[in-house]
């Protein structure tokens, strides 16, 4: 499959990585018990520094189906959710410790022989973040909104999930076509309810913002901490720092601040932080054929 955007691929899906990452150790803590200095160990899933969750399994899981088909394969992709599922593959140290009520379900009807497009949780208790978390490369190949949808469906098919990938996208997009992070927000060309006030975030306080799982607070914090930071290393500490779901947030508002802000210098991802990401040798091998670099 022929990627697009590729001069933003890296950042971006390195973007997500590193925020994960940096997350993990924080998951579930409430706001304002703690302070982010760099990449640490431990958590609730006593991890070691560097280690990478769900989000980004799942993302990796995604860019490798896109890398080696012709086209949206749903039931490749599906499957090599499965693999991770069950610590066979994309997992950062051999094993799935971090997985979703709704994505697991969505998996186990898969293994029922179930249509991929058909798995997803459709009730409103299934808004979970677990779709939005792993949406980003579909930003780096040709598709429709439909192809979101669907892409999102494989785990959360309600209309607010999909609705918000789609919003998400689109962000995505805006930056990479050189908006600026106000402009990218102001510009979105669709909105929903429960989405209304994404494009009032650079006027709302930290205290009116949630970071749990549900799949609109999860989108308004991260877009929240990219509209109120100013550099990728402060938007993801600020995402993690907001407490609760750490990992997850950190990871959707870095994949934005890794395409605006790219990789490396006084704003871009520390290299510090990608150097000590786990499994970093396959990941860049994995982007490099993304991107078309000679391995």
């Amino acid at each position: 499959m022929e990627f697009i955007n590729k001069s933003h691929l890296r950042a971006a899906i390195l973007g997500v990585l590193v925020g994960d990452a940096l997350g993990v150790p924080y998951e579930f803590k409430e706001r304002d018990t703690f302070k982010v200095d760099g990449m640490s160990e431990g958590g609730v899933h006593n991890q070691l520094r560097g280690t990478w969750s769900d989000d980004s399994s799942m993302t990796l899981a995604t860019l490798d189906s896109f890398i080696k088909s012709e086209t949206i394969d749903y039931k490749d992709i599906m499957a090599r959710f499965n693999w991770w599922s069950e610590g066979e593959a994309y997992c950062s140290r051999g094993e799935c410790f971090d997985i979703g009520v709704t994505t697991r379900r969505a998996i186990d009807r898969f293994k029922e022989g179930r249509k991929p497009t058909e798995c997803g949780g459709k009730g409103f208790s299934d808004n979970g973040n677990g779709s939005l978390m792993r949406i980003l490369p579909i930003s780096f190949i040709k598709h429709t909104t439909y192809d979101i949808v669907k892409l999102s469906s494989l785990t959360h098919a309600h209309e607010i999930s999909c609705k918000c990938c789609r919003l998400y996208v689109q962000i995505a997009e805006n930056l990479m076509n050189g908006m600026t992070k106000y402009e990218a927000i102001k510009n979105l060309t669709q909105c929903i309810n429960e989405c209304e006030r994404i494009s009032l975030l650079n006027d709302v306080s930290r205290e009116e913002i949630s970071s749990h799982g549900y799949v609109v607070d999860t989108f308004e914090a991260a877009v929240w901490c990219l509209l109120h930071t100013d550099s990728y290393r402060e938007c993801v500490t600020t995402a993690v720092e907001l407490g609760h779901d750490t990992d997850t947030v950190a990871a959707v508002a870095g994949g934005l601040a890794g395409i605006y802000y790219g990789i490396g210098g006084e704003k871009g991802i520390p290299q510090e932080w990608i150097d000590v990401i786990a499994r970093k040798e396959w990941i860049e091998n994995m982007l490099s054929k993304a991107c078309g670099d000679k391995i």
